[in-house]
């Protein structure tokens, strides 16, 4: 994935993806190439970090008889990111159970997921809203 044209233009990279395929942490440095005008963090590639990536690890948990679309993202800036910034993708046996009882019983759902990306401190830089949509083949 860190060969992927999109995350490799902006510098993201993929640090971990569990076995299981229940969490993934991905990071982006900042780089002549992806800071904005004032020198920080382009918003676009913070918002490159965020996607896809809650779509697949819960296309790998679901099964094969369902679809899974990363339908929907709005972002909240609250701070400048510098330096190194991550992002923590987690889901949960109860998050794929609920996904997966709300397709059967009315063919599709979404859920939306909150998501975090931090610096190097900890802080806040920015707080997303990922709705991810489901439905059964």
């Amino acid at each position: 994935m860190n060969l992927y044209p999109p995350f490799l233009g902006a510098g993201i990279r993929v640090n971990h993806i569990s076995p299981d395929f229940k969490k993934a942490v991905v990071t982006m440095k900042l780089r002549w190439w992806n800071r904005n005008l004032v020198g920080v963090h382009f918003g676009g590639s913070l918002m490159s970090m965020s996607d896809a990536f809650y779509m697949l690890l819960i296309l790998q948990n679901i099964g094969k008889g369902y679809i899974v679309w990363d339908k929907a993202s709005t972002i909240r800036f609250k701070k400048p990111g510098k330096g190194k910034v991550s992002c923590v993708f987690e889901i949960t046996d109860a998050i794929v159970e609920q996904l997966k009882a709300e397709a059967d019983a009315h063919g599709k759902t979404e859920i939306i997921l909150p998501l975090e990306i931090t610096d190097e401190e900890g802080d806040v830089v920015c707080e997303l809203d990922k709705t991810i949509y489901v439905r059964k083949k």
